[in-house]
């Protein structure tokens, strides 16, 4: 295989295009074609396939995509540090939620070039396996198979509620003592949902859904409109006027760092994820301290 056709594979693999990844490697389109048709024959399989005006790589392709992302960034990550010039960024998938409230020290404690990717669960981990992600953050209900996860931190549930809420007074707080609440609550079809769900009834407690909201941000948001109480991260910013109250008996959420075996060889990959690691272990530490002052 001719490795010098890797970053025009990368593109077109990016765009699914023949136009646009001619232009992003400054080439024809009929030479593009002719060098996916070469790695083709190098591979001995298709590596992309065509319905109607839409391309999609086969499995072949996507293999192939995700050895020339990883083989191209670190050829320029070696020739970047050979000549002292800036290296390629690695790249970081992660949700919203996990930007807002969890990696933000650790980005901004990282020196080198970095390019973020915000990405539900299931998106995080498409962006591992392709190689269009170096490391992912995420919470997984099931193992990831084929990529390496280390868990990250565990992050506790909490209650938030207005100040003046008859439960803002209490320093820890039990599924039972929600009797009657309303609660601002995801859709049926999410995890924390279900979680929720399943405590309350263990429980024995009733409950109503005052608002179903998706994303942490929002859900705080209704709270503080009077809308009603909700279970959260405990990661989570608290507004002036509410009050954030651990919750017993409800499982607190692990966030696992994602990648792909041997990722961390290249050594802005390692630094990343060693960052990322060190600030989360210090980030428990402090909320276990806070939450002991209260």
């Amino acid at each position: 295989m001719n490795l010098d056709l890797l970053p025009t594979f990368v593109a077109f693999a990016d765009t699914l295009n023949f136009t646009r990844a001619a232009k992003q490697v400054h080439l024809s389109q009929p030479a593009v074609h002719m060098q996916v048709k070469k790695l083709e024959d190098a591979v001995g399989a298709p590596l992309y396939v065509r319905a109607g005006r839409r391309l999609s790589l086969t499995r072949e392709g996507e293999t192939l995509a995700r050895f020339a992302r990883e083989t191209v960034a670190r050829t320029r990550g070696f020739f970047a540090e050979l000549r002292g010039t800036r290296p390629e960024p690695v790249v970081l998938a992660a949700g919203e939620g996990a930007f807002l409230y969890l990696l933000g020290p650790a980005i901004a404690a990282y020196a080198a070039p970095l390019r973020l990717l915000t990405r539900d669960r299931d998106g995080t981990l498409e962006a591992i396996r392709s190689g269009t992600a170096d490391l992912g953050v995420a919470v997984l209900e099931a193992p990831a198979d084929g990529l390496v996860t280390t868990t990250l931190t565990t992050v506790d549930p909490v209650v938030v509620m207005p100040k003046r809420h008859r439960l803002a007074k209490k320093r820890r707080l039990r599924p039972r003592d929600l009797a009657g609440e309303r609660l601002v609550v995801p859709p049926p079809d999410r995890p924390h949902r279900t979680t929720i769900a399943q405590a309350m009834r263990r429980a024995g407690v009733p409950w109503e859904v005052a608002v179903e909201a998706v994303g942490w941000e929002v859900t705080i948001h209704f709270v503080s409109l009077g809308l009603g109480v909700a279970i959260v991260n405990g990661c989570c910013r608290i507004p002036a006027g509410l009050r954030a109250c651990p919750i017993a008996d409800i499982p607190g959420v692990e966030y696992q760092l994602v990648q792909r075996p041997g990722s961390s060889e290249r050594a802005a990959v390692g630094a990343l994820r060693a960052a990322l690691l060190a600030h989360a272990s210090a980030w428990r530490t402090a909320s276990q301290s806070a939450w002991s002052r209260r």
